[in-house]
């Protein structure tokens, strides 16, 4: 499942050996994203999709400002939910007019840097929509925005469902329509639709379904707007595998899915760029979260191999993160790569809780004091989705290599 190489017996981050990138670092645990497979990742896209439609980032899996900084350079656009997110992506150099701002509950100061910058705000409610409007009188510029959709129908077997029945984000579409009649006295730009159906989801199928639900529902919606659509965000919800058993999802089918929406976007919306939202199939096979081993210790004939990372940086490696049932992720000691995985351990944090659990009775190769062990798939909802103050340890370090 691993994208990364190793040689010599260690794991290799972008040609870097894992101990001398530890030493590099200067201490563990830490976070490192490999450029050459963020860039790689990127370009595989490129190659797949239309050349019509635009990709952004949705800076929310991973806003490290170094990550983002990279990532402008090989996307089209930057998607932010908040003000910290916006400031992170124009220090970026990303370019306002291809930033979005989605997100339930903007404040009204967080409304005022998005319209004073340029940027399109995904409106998600009535408060909103009167906001930005005295917004617009206040400072003279028009607020560009485009209406979030709640859809009538969800992404089928998706591991987070955003959109679909009662929710709290975007508008309910079949209210839509009245929204969008207030929108024409206001002195607002409307620009679009923005629709986000689910989250990390690896059938290809479900996933061309919900964007052409997406796209017929826009092209409903248009006949009500108050100008004519420029900007048509269809989400993303493109999955990556994380446990045993899990297919990685085949781009193909969604890629040939695009180039017809494409092509009857040319003919029904011809204003409207499409726009492709991904984040976590963007960084999260890029990233790898590395602990150190300080003590292999058996109890009643159980092996654990206590760390010092744990839950507190990488809560979804914990199972503590959108998880029903816990599962491992992908797991590996990165200083002994070529062993055979002869030892049934479970890797464990310093923290007091039996939560802290990063491994359980997982096969590994025999480790112990100073080896590093290694989390993949974490490039994604890693040390910004995890409580770093639980219990007073130190945060942990991140790093572009």
């Amino acid at each position: 499942m691993s994208q990364f190489a190793h040689r010599d017996g260690e794991l290799l981050v972008n040609g870097w050996p894992l101990r001398r990138l530890a030493e590099r670092v200067g201490r563990t645990p830490f976070y490192a994203y490999d450029r050459g497979l963020l860039r790689a990742r990127a370009a595989e896209l490129r190659a797949a999709l239309p050349a019509a439609v635009k990709l952004h980032y949705a800076m929310k899996a991973n806003p490290m400002p170094a990550l983002v900084a990279l990532m402008a350079q090989l996307v089209d656009g930057i998607d932010v939910a908040s003000a910290g997110e916006l400031q992170v992506a124009l220090d970026a150099g990303a370019d306002p007019r291809e930033i979005s701002f989605a997100g339930p509950g903007k404040r009204e100061a967080e409304l005022r840097q998005a319209v004073a910058a340029g940027v399109l705000v995904n409106v998600e409610s009535a408060r909103e929509l009167r906001q930005l409007a005295g917004i617009t009188q206040a400072l003279g510029l028009p607020a560009r925005v485009a209406v979030r959709v709640n859809p009538d129908f969800e992404l089928k077997g998706s591991g987070m469902r955003m959109g679909g029945g009662a929710k709290p984000f975007g508008i309910d579409a079949e209210v839509v329509p009245a929204l969008l009649r207030e929108l024409r006295p206001e002195g607002l730009a409307f620009e679009g639709f923005h629709l986000f159906a689910g989250s990390q989801n690896l059938k290809a199928e479900a996933i061309c379904e919900a964007q052409r639900l997406s796209y017929e529902l826009a092209l409903r919606l248009a006949e009500h707007a108050p100008a004519p659509v420029r900007s048509l965000n269809l989400g993303g919800g493109f999955g990556i595998p994380y446990f045993p058993g899990e297919q990685r999802l085949d781009i193909g089918p969604i890629a040939d899915n695009l180039r017809a929406l494409a092509e009857r976007a040319a003919r029904e919306l011809p204003q409207a760029a499409l726009v492709l939202e991904l984040g976590r199939y963007l960084v999260g096979e890029a990233g790898i979260y590395v602990a150190r081993v300080l003590e292999r210790k058996v109890s009643r004939g159980q092996v654990f191999l206590v760390t010092d990372g744990g839950l507190h940086h990488h809560l979804s490696a914990s199972g503590n993160f959108g998880q029903v049932l816990r599962k491992n992720y992908p797991v590996a000691i990165g200083t002994r790569m070529d062993a055979p995985a002869t030892d049934s351990v479970s890797v464990v944090g310093p923290l007091c809780t039996p939560l802290d659990l990063l491994a359980e009775r997982m096969a590994l190769p025999e480790a112990g004091e100073g080896d590093l062990v290694v989390v993949f798939q974490s490039g994604a909802y890693g040390a910004t989705a995890s409580p770093q103050g639980f219990l007073g340890h130190p945060e942990c370090v991140e790093v572009l290599v």
